[in-house]
């Protein structure tokens, strides 16, 4: 008997609700709070922001694979700089009968896994440099673990919001060529 779990991707009415009311903590974040990214002459005008519908078919479970030894790379920023991840993880899964790989990040000082990607609703229904997933991980992850890629949680970085901040960009080596339309749409300005 293996003690990897297998992770649940069914989901019901709990699940959209937890995703609604993620969504509208998110925009009273920016609609609010001093650290928003939206500048303060535009939060007059913000009227929350515009999502793709919950949709459990970008709820996905994906095969992970752990580099042994991660390697650091290098992530280009919106402003021209760069900044230092490790990758830690491949993450592979299917979508539409096809099959595709995502890799995790992390940072030194950080414990949650960074999943920058970019996909075909890039720069058209969703923002033009990409968007985010962050996986908090309950457990660490062995080869061979399954776990839960939520598309619906997709988000926009800051920068898209504000040019004042720095946002990595996702590298070319997590550029799906498929189409996600679940999660976080084009900024409203």
């Amino acid at each position: 008997m293996s003690d990897k779990q297998e992770p649940t991707v069914d989901v019901g009415d709990e699940w959209t609700e937890e995703l609604q009311q993620n969504r509208a903590e998110k925009d009273e974040f920016l609609n609010e709070h001093r650290q928003s990214p939206i500048p303060p002459d535009h939060r007059d005008e913000f009227d929350g922001l515009a999502y793709f519908d919950p949709d459990p078919e970008y709820r996905v479970a994906a095969t992970v694979h752990v580099f042994d030894e991660p390697e650091t790379v290098e992530l280009e920023t919106s402003d021209g700089r760069t900044v230092s991840y490790n990758r830690v993880f491949r993450f592979t899964f299917e979508l539409d009968g096809e099959q595709y790989d995502l890799h995790g990040y992390r940072q030194a000082e950080d414990d949650s896994i960074f999943v920058p990607f970019r996909d075909k609703t890039t720069g058209q229904q969703s923002y033009k440099d990409g968007r985010y997933m962050d996986l908090e991980l309950e457990r660490e992850l062995q080869d061979g673990d399954s776990i839960v890629l939520d598309f619906n949680l997709a988000y926009s970085p800051f920068c898209a919001y504000s040019e004042t901040f720095s946002c990595p960009l996702p590298p070319e080596e997590n550029w799906l060529e498929t189409t996600i339309e679940a999660g976080e749409r084009s900024p409203p300005f």
